[in-house]
């Protein structure tokens, strides 16, 4: 899609959603969950959180990510069951009901990172055995790693830690049979994900991924899957050459928005942060296009004779 059009949509945004008749709602980030009695309704809006706080709308933003997780969904079925119901409209999915397990899933396939939590920031610092597996001496940032590695984290405390297996079992977060399980799915999901990802000239870096347990107890992929706010994409026909002349590979950025903000105010404290420039937001929003259509291997269609409110509530009345 061209940027012009992108900027000629600027304002036509989904901000939010008050439905009545789908059931108790909670706001997260992104969506607006609704829940009712046997199922959750997920409406992805244009939100765009960054420092614990909304500080954009994304034009399509919703749109793309729940069709983007809807990709992998479909394609990973085989692997694990997952909770879509239904999808009415192209940003919202009816979703079986499921108890979220308390942690989140991560795996790894390359050794990268800049935060406090990242595996190049504790390699960087001396740390090798990581309690389930060790990593050798002598790697470099953003290499690949032999094998993708699973790190999962902690999920209902307000910042989250990353365990071993171990502390999961003997935090009593789940039993050792569950753990054993949500590694060998987990790791089943990513070497699909990246078989598929690098068929499209993208390498899927690292993820995260949720999982749940149905009214049988049975486990189920919910959440999302392999969108570009819950996985790092990198572009593959530049890695090598970049990677061998030590630079950072191209990948697919949305720190450029957080930086202006940080640039322009304080972003933990300022009660009100200035409107983010309509360029960036238009620069944002085609990016968001481009790892759909890379994704998903096909053109991003968005219907223009309506706004997505009108259009969401039409579809969700049938």
């Amino acid at each position: 899609m061209d940027i012009k059009i992108i900027q000629e949509h600027i304002d036509d945004v989904l901000k939010e959603t008050n439905f009545t008749n789908l059931g108790e709602k909670k706001v997260g980030k992104v969506r607006d969950i609704y829940i009712a009695d046997d199922r959750i309704t997920l409406v992805s809006t244009d939100r765009h959180s960054s420092f614990d706080r909304n500080i954009a709308f994304i034009p399509f933003k919703g749109e793309i990510l729940n069709q983007v997780s809807l990709f992998w969904f479909e394609n990973t079925k085989d692997i694990i069951a997952n909770h879509v119901l239904s999808v009415p409209d192209p940003s919202v999915l009816v979703a079986k009901k499921c108890k979220p397990l308390p942690i989140e899933a991560v795996v790894r396939g390359y050794i990268t990172g800049v935060t406090s939590t990242s595996l190049w920031t504790h390699y960087k610092d001396g740390k090798r055995d990581f309690g389930n597996f060790v990593l050798p001496e002598g790697l470099k940032k953003n290499q690949k790693l032999d094998e993708p590695v699973f790190t999962p984290s902690t999920k209902f405390e307000e910042h989250d830690r990353t365990l071993s297996p171990d502390e999961i079992v003997a935090e009593r977060l789940l039993t050792r049979e569950m753990v054993t399980e949500v590694e060998r799915v987990a790791k089943a999901l990513f070497k699909r994900g990246q078989e598929i990802a690098l068929s499209r000239g993208l390498i899927l870096v690292d993820t995260k991924y949720e999982f749940g347990l149905d009214v049988d107890g049975k486990l189920m992929l919910i959440d999302e899957i392999h969108t570009p706010d819950s996985s790092r994409y990198w572009k593959a026909g530049s890695y090598d050459e970049r990677f061998n002349k030590g630079e950072d590979p191209e990948y697919f950025d949305k720190e450029f928005l957080r930086m202006w903000f940080k640039d322009h105010s304080d972003p933990y404290k300022d009660a009100v942060l200035p409107p983010a420039p309509p360029e960036l937001v238009a620069e944002l929003s085609r990016r968001y296009i481009e790892i759909y259509e890379m994704v998903t291997g096909k053109p991003f269609n968005h219907d223009f004779s309506q706004s997505a409110m009108d259009r969401i509530t039409k579809n969700l009345s049938k």
